[in-house]
């Protein structure tokens, strides 16, 4: 069952008695404990049957004695218990949960990491609660992950205009949906989100951003990847060395990979890297101007500086704008 799943079942008036979300992303466990705190109980149903816990304030025994009690004036009550990866004991709490109450709707967010797969705990959790383990999307997957979430809104998004809010939002799910929620409130009746609409209200330069940094580098304009490191050095916050470094690693790893291939086409490439034929395209002209062997000393070269910008082999108080423009020299120029 997923998240999806599970607040439709809730639309419905499908309960079980133990819900335990764990995992390393939070958004899914805070979309799902959101509603559960807003939208099971009404607002008079909630005063009385609605508790909610913080693991690191709050003793088990307490939790447990929530759940066990009966409901008033419904037929249900919620119990949300937040952070419990933060909260002593709670592995004990298996002993509620391999006998819960039926009445009470317990919900567990459990963030950052899962429960140990053989303690006790584990075990009652896999018979008796829905179970829900959540992890961080590949950075790949963000794109299509972001065009589902924009689609279920009713929008549309240009291509460019999506690459451009992933590569400056990054793999922050909550972050991305609230941006996507500001744009659409001064959409008014457009439907399709444009680049403008990224770089107004998102603040993110249609000219001089990580893709276009990308795609200057691809095709070995020096010019164009210099105004943009410029840009980057009299707006700080725009492009940070630590989030433009891993993402040219990323972009060059994905080049790496579609260098091995012996076919060219978009819908090929497309397939092996796992984006759209949008995306595709990029990689197949920067293979017009890299070599295999000039890929993999990208790639080297990028490590290497990722090391430099943490202090680690770094020979001299060079800041961040000099480290990349050494480092895009070393790339473009041959050898």
């Amino acid at each position: 069952m997923n998240p999806d799943q599970i607040i439709a079942e809730w639309k419905k008036g499908v309960f079980h008695p133990v819900y335990w979300l764990e995992g390393e992303e939070p958004y899914y466990i805070n979309k799902i404990i959101d509603y559960a705190e807003k939208q099971i109980l009404n607002e008079s149903e909630a005063s009385f049957n609605l508790s909610i816990f913080y693991g690191r304030d709050s003793k088990l025994d307490d939790v447990v004695n929530a759940c066990k009690r009966y409901p008033m004036f419904s037929e249900r009550q919620v119990v949300i218990l937040k952070e419990a990866q933060q909260m002593r004991d709670v592995e004990k709490l298996e002993s509620y949960i391999e006998h819960p109450l039926n009445s009470t709707i317990f919900i567990v967010g459990h963030k950052e990491k899962k429960v140990d797969g053989r303690s006790k705990l584990a075990k009652q959790l896999k018979h008796h609660a829905v179970l829900i383990s959540t992890k961080k999307l590949y950075d790949n997957e963000l794109p299509e992950w972001t065009d589902q979430m924009i689609r279920q809104k009713g929008l549309d998004i240009q291509n460019k205009a999506l690459h451009m809010l992933v590569d400056h939002i990054g793999n922050d799910l909550q972050r991305l949906e609230n941006e996507i929620d500001k744009i659409t409130v001064n959409l008014q009746n457009r439907k399709q989100i444009t680049e403008d609409d990224i770089e107004n209200f998102v603040g993110v330069s249609k000219e001089f951003n990580i893709f276009e940094l990308q795609a200057a580098l691809g095709r070995r304009d020096m010019s164009a990847t210099m105004k943009i490191i410029n840009f980057f050095e009299a707006n700080p916050k725009a492009a940070p060395i630590q989030l433009v470094l891993p993402t040219l690693y990323a972009y060059f790893s994905k080049l790496y990979i579609a260098s091995s291939s012996s076919s060219r086409d978009e819908h090929s490439i497309a397939a092996i890297l796992g984006l759209k034929g949008f995306f595709a395209k990029q990689y197949i002209q920067a293979l017009q101007f890299y070599s295999f062997n000039e890929i993999e000393k990208a790639l080297i070269l990028l490590h290497h500086y990722n090391l430099k910008s943490v202090g680690i082999s770094k020979t001299s108080e060079t800041n961040d704008s000099d480290l990349m423009k050494e480092l895009v020299a070393k790339i473009i120029l041959k050898d």
